[in-house]
């Protein structure tokens, strides 16, 4: 069976994604990944994500996907015994100087998107250099990676959720040509999300279309001071939940959700949702059917609206802010749990009533999302609470005291 790889920006969001069916988590180490404003890891910490995913049967890969200078590559490989120490089954590599000494400490060498790995060629010229797997270029079709698996001798991985930079595999100047923060060394600050405004001057040095493209149209917002704005440079996040069955068929190895730097409760649905596709699939794919529910729940969470990237057409919609339809509000902290009646005390700092849906995140909790059904004050029956009171919510879930609370308001109610 194909695995499901997801993403770990935090203990929090590597227990969400665990407990939601993933079979492989990728997380980054400090200094060395292509996420560094994300919490991440530290080497102290490699034995309890070890731990952790052990658990639960799950592997273990190491992101150290950034640029490495002379400096970076000495640390990272004088590292590499402390590493292989906490038991992590591979590294993510950019940098395919560090593959034979990666292996030689037993560890899987796995070579990023950061690569742009295009064809099988390339793939053999890995594997003689010992790498396991190779994630494949994003701008690669469904029909050229289906046509390079059944000639790789490698595993092999590809993306199927979550956000896509405007830059080939993302290798991006525009945050460090901007503010002087590098993408490639893992502190982009996303100048390309941001609104734009968009001139045009007449002259002698005016482009000229050569394609085969009539509409050279960007989606552009009319301003008060009569210029205009658009997002061009912001693709839409990718959404690949239609089309499980045509993936699995391609012979890749992995499919990677994107979003290390997103919320642990972004991790645990998107996890859920394509657990179900992959295993309803699997277990029965004569009889196989989407299920219309699976793209509801991906667009309750962050998104910037969907796209299918390059698999099939190239893509040209630019995306707008986030679209999910529901917000998170912080609006309390567990107090106690009480295995005998399956309920727990929180404190809230603002309203709840029954029916609300809530989200529940703490490091050995992970991420729960619940519906609220009974609440009691004192032994009896609430339906509404008000901040600045102890309420017992009824729910079979254990979670933990001074886990975090967060309720999902619709956002056209916040508007």
């Amino acid at each position: 069976m194909v695995e499901l790889l997801s993403p770990a920006g935090n203990f929090i969001s590597l227990r969400a994604v665990l407990e939601n069916g993933a079979d492989a988590v990728y997380f980054g180490l400090d200094d060395y990944n292509m996420r560094v404003n994300a919490k991440n890891f530290s080497l102290n910490d490699l034995n309890k994500v070890s731990e952790i995913a052990k658990e639960y049967g799950a592997k273990t890969y190491l992101c150290t996907n950034i640029i490495l200078n002379e400096k970076l590559a000495d640390e990272l490989n004088n590292n590499l015994e402390i590493i292989a120490s906490s038991e992590i089954d591979g590294l993510i590599l950019s940098d395919i100087g560090l593959i034979e000494n990666t292996v030689s400490h037993g560890l899987e060498a796995h070579i990023s998107v950061q690569e742009n790995v295009c064809n099988s060629y390339t793939l053999k010229t890995l594997k003689k250099l010992g790498a396991k797997r190779a994630i494949l270029s994003r701008e690669l079709s469904l029909a050229e990676i289906t046509d390079i698996c059944k000639k790789s001798p490698i595993e092999t991985e590809i993306f199927i959720h979550g956000a896509i930079c405007m830059a080939i595999s993302g290798r991006c100047f525009l945050s460090y040509g901007l503010y002087g923060r590098s993408a490639n060394c893992g502190d982009c600050l996303q100048p390309c999300r941001k609104n734009w405004t968009l001139t045009y001057e007449e002259g002698p040095d005016n482009v000229v279309n050569f394609s085969d493209v009539e509409d050279e149209r960007f989606i552009v917002t009319g301003s008060d001071d009569e210029s205009y704005r658009t997002n061009f440079f912001s693709p839409k996040d990718m959404c690949m939940i239609e089309y499980i069955p045509e993936l699995i068929k391609s012979g890749v190895t992995s499919f990677k959700i994107e979003g290390r730097a997103r919320s642990p409760d972004y991790g645990a649905l998107v996890t859920n949702v394509y657990r179900q596709a992959i295993d309803e699939y699997c277990n029965n794919p004569l009889d196989y059917s989407f299920n219309n529910k699976w793209l509801d729940d991906l667009n309750s969470v962050f998104n910037r609206g969907f796209d299918t990237n390059f698999y099939f057409t190239t893509p040209f919609e630019t995306s707008e802010d986030n679209q999910s339809k529901y917000i998170k509000k912080d609006i309390g902290q567990v107090v106690n749990y009480y295995n005998k009646v399956k309920a727990a005390e929180i404190r809230i700092w603002d309203d709840l009533s029954i029916g609300d849906k809530i989200i529940i995140q703490g490091q050995k909790t992970g991420s729960i999302t619940h519906q609220i059904d009974s609440m009691q004050i004192d032994g009896e029956n609430v339906d509404t609470v008000g901040k600045g009171c102890n309420v017992a919510i009824a729910i079979p879930t254990k979670v933990r005291k001074n886990d975090f609370i967060y309720k999902l308001v619709e956002r056209n109610a916040c508007d």
